[in-house]
């Protein structure tokens, strides 16, 4: 076999076959600086590191620097690139971030405005007036639903990021209310983000907010018991899956000719309430059924809101400020889409559009471009920025005990899509846990304590609701809870609070591990069946019994009371930065 010589071409070649098509000249290869960045993790600082790659000759004429032939000789040591030079430190400012690491109600306003003292900026990433913060300074109480506990420093701005939805007669009522109180100023020094989503919803006097395919059962006092919540949760889906009305019933004929009537559907709505409402008074005494289907929500509109962005359908700050007549027309049609879903809701469309164009012209000078804005805070000149997380980890749409969660992502990933944050800014992740465990409204809480444990907590620690005045279920502190909680978002530190409320129990009790049949559980179940199942192991402390409200250093609290908070931090593996023992900022005693 004789080869082509055009495949191994000789310097000189008599061969009759076809040229090849003569190569392009290669282009000349070219640095291009501020392409890529490389770290340095030792000295934590960012440097340039230039990238190669072929240029055209429509490259060569725009480029800012010269090119030399002997630059071929010495591609490891390219030559400095001229004209413009980044900085260093090219990330911008850290952002420290606040979180709730339980049920929410841990005492998060009380660590942001001891934090917001020195911070310039002080950021609500998500959720709205669902959440509740109450924060003590000079003997006065603020309430906050809406505006950043922030707010408080006359010297620091606040920002109500995208993620947000804005009730906007709850925002001027929260205002106004602590305005009496002594906050002055407080719209001189609130920005709030134009993409922010607007909770008109709430303008239809929350009939649509909360429901599910569960029931809510509220028990006047600790709670209820885990069988009967079960039983209760178990019975209803099932009703609610087969319930229809009288006259649609459907028909089966058995083989022999028979009629018989499916027993799964023979319960009317009226029927359905009254078994449930006989079966709480056997269970539990004081046991109330006070809505079908509804996953005991704060009413406030929140769920809807959230729907209304994800389906596209939904109206932002920027659509308020823009033309109003169009503002008009989308209002009114997503009036009529909640209508078509719910025929008894009435609303007065032309009324609530008459309130919503008197709080546009309030809020005008507030609003801004979110994202510019909080851009130039990271980029400008330095600054210390604070971001306030609403509800806690356990809540999390995603996270949480889902379906009895919120409608936003408490965790510390909603800090960056909710105020347009990298996740390089993020610095310190701070969770916030009391020093047991209390919920909300329905749904598996592990630790929870009906007997008198419970009772003397929620007496001891006024555990009410800020936001809808309910009592809250009380347990033991539950470590598992907050493992969780920070294998998601990495805590740098966590801040413990309310240590005083143990100081009279003779004995106390942490919740360390899942048992299902006898084995531990590895991880926190997602499923709530699961959930409802495991068993809780504990481990056991002596009381310290010993008043701590007056505490305000490490030395001062009980040997105990030291190993207690010890045992904490070394189980889950996160140092604890407070310890809180009274209401006010200065009942957080600081160890490090």
């Amino acid at each position: 076999m004789v080869l082509c010589p055009t495949q191994f071409p000789p310097l000189e070649t008599n061969c009759n076959c076809a040229p090849r098509r003569a190569r392009r000249p290669r282009a000349p290869v070219a640095p291009l600086t501020s392409l890529a960045a490389v770290i340095d993790t030792q000295r934590r600082s960012w440097t340039l590191s230039p990238v190669y790659r072929r240029r055209t000759d429509r490259q060569a004429t725009i480029m800012s620097f010269s090119w030399s032939p002997k630059d071929n000789k010495s591609c490891n040591n390219p030559p400095a690139a001229t004209g413009f030079k980044r900085s260093r430190n090219d990330i911008g400012n850290k952002v420290t971030v606040v979180l709730g690491a339980q049920w929410g109600d841990e005492g998060k306003g009380k660590v942001v405005d001891m934090l917001a003292t020195e911070a310039d900026l002080v950021c609500r990433c998500q959720g709205g007036n669902n959440a509740g913060h109450t924060v003590v300074v000079d003997g006065k109480e603020y309430d906050f639903h809406l505006l950043p506990s922030g707010i408080i420093n006359s010297k620091s701005t606040s920002l109500i990021g995208n993620g947000v939805v804005i009730h906007l007669p709850g925002l001027f009522e929260e205002g106004d209310k602590n305005e009496k109180k002594g906050l002055k100023g407080w719209d001189k020094r609130l920005i709030v983000s134009d993409r922010a989503h607007l909770g008109t919803y709430v303008c239809l006097n929350g009939q649509i907010d909360g429901n599910c395919g569960y029931c809510t059962i509220s028990k006047q006092g600790a709670g209820f018991s885990k069988p009967f919540f079960h039983f209760c949760l178990t019975f209803t889906r099932l009703l609610t899956a087969y319930r229809k009305p009288r006259d649609k019933r459907k028909k089966e004929r058995s083989k022999d000719g028979q009629e018989n009537k499916l027993e799964t559907i023979k319960i009317s709505n009226f029927m359905l309430f009254s078994s449930l409402q006989s079966i709480c008074s056997s269970f539990n005494s004081g046991c109330s059924l006070f809505h079908m289907n509804s996953i005991g929500t704060t009413k406030k509109g929140i769920g809807p809101t959230y729907s209304s962005k994800a389906s596209r359908t939904g109206l932002r700050v920027c659509d308020l400020m823009g033309d109003f007549k169009d503002f008009s027309a989308r209002f009114k049609n997503l009036v009529q889409q909640y209508q078509s879903m719910y025929p008894a809701l009435t609303v007065d469309a032309e009324d609530q559009l008459k309130k919503l164009k008197e709080y546009a012209e309030r809020l005008r000078p507030m609003v801004r471009d979110g994202v510019y804005y909080m851009y130039e805070a990271l980029h400008g000149s330095q600054k210390k920025i604070l971001v306030e997380g609403a509800n806690a980890a356990l809540l999390d749409i995603d996270f949480g005990t889902y379906p009895f969660v919120t409608s936003s992502n408490c965790t510390v990933g909603g800090a960056c899509t909710g105020l347009g944050i990298p996740p390089l800014n993020i610095g310190d992740v701070f969770g916030v846990s009391k020093a047991y465990t209390t919920r909300v409204g329905i749904g598996a809480f592990p630790t929870e304590q009906l007997n008198a444990v419970g009772e003397l907590l929620q007496t001891r620690g006024h555990e009410v609701g800020v936001t809808t005045g309910r009592k809250r279920r009380c347990g033991w502190l539950d470590l598992v809870i907050l493992k969780y909680a920070h294998m998601i978002n990495g805590f740098t530190a966590i801040a413990l609070t309310k240590l005083d409320i143990l100081d009279v129990l003779d004995e106390i009790k942490v919740g360390v591990a899942y048992k299902i049949n006898g084995k531990r559980v590895p991880h926190f179940p997602a499923n709530l069946e699961v959930l409802q199942k495991v068993e809780v192991e504990y481990e056991t402390f002596p009381g310290w019994k010993t008043d701590t409200a007056a505490a305000r250093k490490w030395n001062d609290l009980p040997p105990k009371a030291q190993n207690y908070i010890r045992f904490i931090e070394n189980h889950i593996g996160v140092p604890i930065k407070w310890v809180g023992v009274g209401k006010s900022r200065e009942c957080m005693i600081q160890m490090f």
